[in-house]
């Protein structure tokens, strides 16, 4: 199988450091004609993955953190080149929903017994995503966390509890001719079920069932944000009470509030706010 690995040498806490003699050593070389090139700058993924279709590769590995990931699935959805992970991020939500390995040297060898499966892609005011993006509280953390110096989930973490005056803002819906308002923390866009680190904000999502799920944060008093916290993180997001989840093939949002982030990458938007499924698939290589 002809495949490039596309690597993000500054993605995370900086586990891909001897990356290319770990894949080296351990990818099995019957399977895999393969070489190696680094990002240098952002969107650069991107390029690499659109060169790497015209150069007829089966295989784009990425090999960083969900904002690499999703840069090179932009390139490859529709595409014939599929897609695999080495998760070195702070989140990863994409390869663990696909329950890939989290240690590097275990997810090179897994990759040598890997599988194709096609799953769904999505759209935000036409602009792709695969994995979980929304609008409200997540993306105010995501557009706070690209400025911050230090990585990682530990990172992550201390921004969301220092960010938790943060308050719910109305939207108004429409899907299937229903109209309604709806006052917020967040609404989220699940493609798959986890934002990472097994924070499953989604539980339920199924990435080849044509549908995006979509989970209403409402209004609720802080003291209950630790029982929220601790649902997100059993995976019973779907049982809170506080949490409305929609599986749709699509839903506009109209409001004032033009941050979003797709797959954690900080977008701007007009309202009105259009997400739903595409019907261009993306072909992963996955366990």
């Amino acid at each position: 199988m002809k495949t490039k690995f596309i690597i993000n040498p500054i993605a995370g806490t900086g586990k891909q450091i001897d990356i290319t003699n770990q894949i080296k050593r351990l990818i099995d070389k019957n399977k895999f004609n393969f070489d190696l090139d680094f990002t240098q700058r952002p969107n650069h993924a991107t390029e690499l993955s659109e060169l790497a279709i015209k150069e007829n590769y089966e295989l784009v590995v990425a090999i960083g953190g969900d904002g690499t990931v999703s840069e090179c699935a932009k390139a490859l959805i529709g595409s014939e080149t599929a897609l695999s992970v080495i998760p070195c991020g702070s989140g990863n939500g994409f390869a663990y929903h696909f329950k890939i390995n989290r240690k590097i040297e275990d997810a090179i060898v897994q990759l040598n017994n890997n599988q194709i499966k096609y799953i769904d892609s999505c759209s935000v005011n036409h602009f792709p995503f695969i994995n979980v993006s929304g609008i409200g509280f997540d993306a105010h953390i995501a557009n706070l966390f690209a400025s911050t110096k230090k990585r990682g989930f530990l990172s992550y973490i201390k921004l969301t509890i220092r960010e938790l005056s943060y308050k719910a803002r109305e939207y108004e819906i429409q899907y299937n001719d229903i109209y309604r308002k709806t006052k917020a923390f967040a609404i989220v866009f699940a493609n798959t079920s986890q934002y990472g680190n097994d924070a499953r904000i989604a539980p339920n999502a199924i990435t080849n069932d044509g549908l995006i799920d979509f989970v209403i944060v409402k209004k609720f008093p802080n003291w209950k944000i630790p029982f929220f916290v601790l649902d997100v993180l059993r995976g019973r997001t779907h049982l809170n009470k506080n949490v409305e989840i929609l599986k749709l093939k699509e839903l506009n949002i109209k409001t004032d509030n033009k941050t979003i982030h797709l797959d954690g990458e900080v977008k701007k938007v007009n309202s009105p706010i259009n997400i739903k499924i595409s019907d261009k698939k993306l072909k992963i290589f996955v366990p």
